[in-house]
């Protein structure tokens, strides 16, 4: 095992080391819960919001809107939360994020207009996008020992994927029991016992859970010694691209913006959209909608609306199993991550997870996408491994690129200019411009998922070539 550099803090004990990765595990697994409430809820939320069928294509452009402008909001605010976080501490910034992103929630569960639940999305993901980069920077100066912290950072970001499988679980289980839950105040009719709303009141329970803990774990360390010591360099993202550091931040943003591209582009839009191109769904509702223009009759009307029924339990069923399979695939890749951190090289390590997706992308969403839904299922769970693992790779690397007062907004620029403000462009990219030029409906949307995660896996993977060689031990300081 490597030894702390000399001058490190010395070692946590074992009962705050157990606390800091209690917090960092359900700060990861609900960051996570939060961000992924969009794909679950999203199409129910909006039909309901825009009094529309779930299949209008408003509903369509507005899902890949607010995914952007949602992820755009976070990352203008997550650049400025990466400053405050080498500016303010590692700790208090923790806190400040986690009371947004767990208030917002709420707020939205409350909304009656389409402005409101879009404005509580976007400050819910302007808190998560602060939490992560600022947790992240927190761990890795918590843990000076190189292996400890590749572990502890690596392992508790699996608990990300967590999230992910508990908001699924958590709205299919809402579902079942909303029509006897109590009405929400502010809706009206069968609004007020939608099952969106219940899901999104559930966010409000990471907060609590966080805050409780956060008196007894101490904030960053070696921070906190430099600030005392008035030793600490002020961040400047000029600095970022300074010739010492300019290639790393490219390279970086652009890596961060081809995984979040591949994520928002293809598969956050698949249970929302991608899955109505299943016949199992779009044979019953396009024959229940044929039926009740056709309808004169009580009875007429009725046989319209069992098939419509029909077409709406297939979909909320086909939802939630892909949603599962996805967020399943995505737990496997941050525990492969987890274990292979230590074991490959930087380069080689990432290579491992985006060549395969060069080619599964394309296939999965022109070749898979309507066929046999385990085969369609099995190929998403591959997806969200490839992708998400990703996500963990990067969270761990950037701490060891970028000296310790600008860890925050190096971090913070590369996941939030190149993921969050960039990347997640892909979503609109997909549902409001390609998916047109591919016919348009859900096999548009599957068709532009494919050209999108073939093409930033491909650019991804010339990219890593260039990556920076981190430094062995102590991040730089």
């Amino acid at each position: 095992m490597s030894s702390p550099a000399p001058g490190s803090p010395p070692p946590l004990s074992p009962v705050v080391r157990a606390l800091v990765l209690a917090v960092a595990v359900i700060g990861f697994l609900f960051d996570t819960y939060e961000l992924l409430m969009l794909p679950v809820i999203g199409t129910g939320a909006l039909s309901d919001l825009l009094k529309v069928p779930a299949d209008d294509p408003k509903v369509r452009q507005w899902i890949g809107t607010l995914l952007w402008l949602s992820a755009l909001c976070g990352g203008v605010f997550g650049l400025l939360g990466g400053w405050m976080i080498d500016r303010f501490g590692r700790k208090t910034i923790m806190v400040a994020s986690i009371l947004a992103y767990s208030l917002s929630p709420l707020l939205a569960a409350f909304s009656t207009e389409l402005w409101q639940f879009v404005l509580f999305r976007c400050t819910t993901f302007i808190g998560v996008c602060v939490e992560m980069v600022a947790a992240v920077t927190w761990l890795a100066e918590l843990f000076p020992d190189k292996r400890a912290r590749e572990k502890a950072i690596a392992w508790s970001l699996a608990a990300a994927s967590l999230g992910g499988l508990l908001v699924t679980i958590v709205d299919k289980w809402i579902v079942g029991v909303a029509p006897n839950l109590p009405a929400i105040p502010t809706a009206e009719g069968a609004s007020a016992h939608a099952p969106w709303r219940y899901t999104l009141i559930s966010g409000l329970v990471p907060g609590a859970l966080i805050l409780l803990l956060m008196p007894f774990v101490p904030e960053s360390r070696v921070w906190a010694e430099k600030k005392r010591a008035g030793t600490l360099k002020r961040p400047s993202f000029g600095e970022l691209f300074a010739p010492a550091l300019r290639r790393t931040t490219i390279v970086t943003t652009i890596l961060s913006a081809c995984g979040y591209a591949a994520a928002f582009g293809a598969l956050q839009v698949t249970p929302a959209q991608v899955i109505l191109a299943r016949a199992e769904i779009a044979e019953p509702r396009a024959e229940g909608q044929k039926l009740m223009k056709a309808a004169t009759t009580d009875e007429e009307k009725k046989a319209a609306g069992a098939k419509l029924k029909e077409a709406r339990d297939a979909q909320e069923q086909r939802k939630s199993s892909i949603q599962l399979w996805q967020e399943l695939g995505g737990l496997t890749g941050r525990i492969l991550l987890a274990i292979l951190v230590s074991l490959v090289p930087a380069k080689r390590l990432l290579q491992l997870f985006v060549v395969p997706g060069i080619l599964l992308f394309p296939f999965t969403y022109t070749q898979l996408v309507t066929g046999d839904f385990l085969w369609f299922a099995t190929a998403i769970f591959f997806c969200g491994l490839l992708t998400v693992a990703q996500f963990s790779y990067l969270s761990e690397f950037l701490p060891k690129v970028f000296p310790l007062h600008l860890r925050g907004t190096g971090g913070s620029f590369a996941t939030n200019v190149g993921g969050r403000m960039i990347g997640t462009m892909a979503a609109t990219l997909n549902t409001a411009v390609l998916a047109d030029a591919f016919g348009g409906g859900p096999t548009g949307v599957a068709m532009a998922a494919a050209a999108i995660g073939g093409a930033v896996y491909l650019i991804a993977f010339v990219t890593s070539f260039f990556l920076p060689t981190p430094q062995e031990g102590e991040p730089a300081a």
